[in-house]
């Protein structure tokens, strides 16, 4: 191993060091045999022993003893009972530039375990009258020149080594975003995996001001702060890497959104519960997901409410081939139900749904149903057959210019298919129907959006006439409404990668378009929260934080990338869509809401209807959609639902 550090270290032409690939080419070097470590180990020792037998010469401590063989035969088995420790010691089996402490150590043992032989042969020989095998005075001297020597040679290798991998210009300069064991972690996969990692580890930064100004591997912690963002850390290094426990952390957000406004590569790894050894592996490390970027914290609920709703219980999820479905599904899997009903027309997502739940919960009971919720007679033999208690109503039509082309479809789909739901529901006496909506049912711009919003008026309606009528006996009818879900199908964050993929444009239609956002696992534990909270009647609307504006978003997402705005990919204006609207309404303004238990959760005080004047016009409704009577739909559609104004659409003639 000692020959491949000057192998291809330094060529010279007429005086000059031949181009920067020499220190690639250094890198990628394959490893000498074993054989050649020993051996120069070996060599190492022999000189050792050589200069002790001199110095034992003048520091004798006991003239009289004398030597039963010659200096040849004394140094073969001194040797050689060196090189049976160093196998026993595995001192030769690690890489020298990547040398470590336990290396050290296993250096010392072999040798020190040398001399104690050693001196084990001598007080057998004394005591048999026979003399010495080594003098004393030259194994303290034998035993100190080779542990330096060996430990002084890895050192030499590993600071070259070092040295000349870090001057290239195809190492990326990173730092590390926190000092704790996670951090420490990436930072030995930088120094043991410096052949494929190509960065080069200039700094630790941490938010607490006792950390800073401290060394940790030999480079320096940093305060995190404006002033060392300006100052060092943008000038210092192109890269941050997160410690996944950091991400974990409150407010960290903040941090992660300075470092890409500041045109940094943000990396980070896989928690720490599935690293190998304590160290991470270079190949795991990946952009951070947008989500972290959310300046929004997370949203916890106690699951115990929803526990005591669904113990024992058979559950109904609608559209469970879908990702706010599925994810329902899995949330519910987590509890002490009975059996749970996965109701999709996908045939494709629900194969592959079912395989994943078999593998995931095996011992959960778990039926598919093939179905559409448009056709009442299917719906009708599954509610006879399951009889379901709680059903959570995901399935819908959601896409909004998909929907403006098909008004129809959006009817029946998600008025039609509501009903039919609801209607049976109250018929077999299911305990709670919990509806999934959205904001875009709020003073709805788009068909999409005004669909949602009938849906949601037909339950609710329909709710307050049997609660009247039945003295509060009957299905408990709740909606939630979600905004934006960050990664479900459609949304604009896999848009968006796959055009960073292709190498860009990414297409946003508006410069000031803005929206809100949450997580699929928040959006579906709101659903499960209000299923247990609702009394019956409510929507419920969810404290979102900040609106997001879309043309940041997509310029964070290059940067996360790895890439710059404009120069490696390029942003391009498409203009509104049909329906679209430029921002989203505020739902949880406080003159237009009531507090619930949860500070994040509010129940949206709406416009209530009449359930036998609105159900014939929804009958009406339903019966254009069947017809295929485009126009007159969304006429109908803005006759319930008046504050219904379409924005950037055919029907704006409307509602002139």
């Amino acid at each position: 191993m000692y020959l491949e550090i000057l192998k291809r270290m330094v060529k010279f032409n007429s005086g000059r060091l031949l181009d920067g690939n020499i220190f690639s080419k250094f890198v990628a070097m394959k490893y000498l045999p074993r054989w050649i470590v020993l051996f120069v180990d070996v060599l190492l020792c022999v000189v050792a022993f050589l200069i002790s037998i001199l110095v034992a010469e003048k520091i004798r401590f006991n003239p009289s003893h004398f030597i039963i063989i010659n200096d040849f035969w004394r140094i073969t088995i001194v040797m050689l009972l060196q090189i049976l420790l160093f196998w026993v010691f595995h001192t030769y089996s690690g890489v020298l530039r990547y040398s470590s402490f336990v290396d050290t150590v296993r250096i010392l043992f072999s040798i020190v375990v040398n001399i104690i032989v050693l001196i084990g042969v001598n007080l057998i020989l004394t005591f048999l009258s026979k003399g010495l095998l080594v003098y004393y005075s030259e194994l303290v001297v034998y035993g100190v020149l080779s542990f330096l020597f060996l430990l002084m040679t890895r050192l030499l290798i590993k600071t070259t080594y070092d040295y000349l991998t870090q001057r290239g210009d195809y190492l990326t300069p990173v730092m590390i975003y926190g000092t704790k064991s996670a951090a420490i972690g990436i930072a030995k996969m930088l120094m043991s995996e410096q052949v494929g990692s190509k960065y080069k580890l200039v700094g630790f930064i941490d938010d607490d001001k006792n950390a800073s100004e401290k060394m940790i591997m030999g480079v320096r912690v940093y305060l995190m702060s404006d002033e060392t963002m300006e100052k060092v850390i943008i000038k210092k290094c192109k890269s941050i890497i997160v410690s996944p426990t950091k991400l974990n952390e409150p407010n960290v957000s903040n941090a992660l959104e300075k470092f890409v406004d500041n045109d940094l590569t943000v990396l980070s790894l896989p928690p720490m519960n599935i690293w190998k050894n304590d160290i991470p592996s270079i190949g795991e490390m990946r952009s951070i997901p947008i989500e972290n970027l959310l300046e929004r914290p997370q949203i916890n609920i106690s699951t115990n409410n929803i526990a005591a709703q669904l113990k024992d219980k058979v559950v109904l999820v609608t559209g469970a081939a879908g990702s706010i479905g599925s994810e329902i599904a899995l949330q519910v899997l987590k509890y002490d139900i009975n059996l749970l009903v996965l109701l999709d027309h996908a045939e494709s997502q629900m194969h592959d749904l079912k395989l994943d739940l078999e593998e995931e919960y095996p011992d959960k009971n778990v039926m598919i149903f093939l179905g559409d919720v448009r056709y009442k007679e299917r719906m009708e033999y599954m509610m006879d057959l399951y009889r379901p208690d709680i059903i959570y109503h995901a399935a819908a039509y959601k896409h909004v210019p998909m929907m403006e082309d098909y008004p129809v479809e959006s009817v029946i789909v998600n008025v039609l298919g509501t009903k039919i739901l609801a209607d049976l529901a109250v018929k077999y006496r299911v305990e709670r129907f919990v509806m999934v909506s959205t904001d875009k049912a709020v003073n709805p711009t788009n068909v999409m959006g005004a669909s949602k919003r009938i849906a949601e008026i037909y339950v609710q309606s329909l709710y307050r006439k049997l609660n009247a009528t039945t003295n509060g006996d009957t299905t408990k009818f709740i909606t939630t409404r979600f905004g934006n879900v960050l990664g479900s199908s459609g949304s604009v964050i896999p848009y968006f990668k796959k055009q960073i993929e292709r190498g860009g444009p990414v297409t946003v239609t508006h410069p000031e378009i803005i929206r809100y956002f949450m997580t699929i696992p928040e959006a579906c534990v709101l659903v499960l929260e209000a299923g247990s909270m609702g009394n019956g009647g409510e929507i419920y609307i969810f404290d979102m934080g900040k609106p997001v504006k879309i043309l940041d978003l997509a310029r964070k997402m290059i940067c996360l990338a790895g890439l710059v705005p404009e120069q490696d990919i390029k942003i391009v204006f498409t203009g509104l869509r049909p329906g679209e609207k430029l921002y989203e309404e505020l739902l949880n303004k406080k003159e237009h809401t009531q507090k619930t238990h949860h500070p994040k959760i509010m129940i949206a005080n709406v416009q209530q209807y009449d359930y036998d004047k609105v159900s014939i016009l929804i009958d009406k409704l339903i019966n254009y959609s069947k017809l295929n009577k485009d126009y007159l739909t969304v006429s109908t559609m803005k006759k319930i639902v008046p504050e219904f104004k379409s924005k950037n659409s055919q029907y704006e003639r409307l509602d002139i």
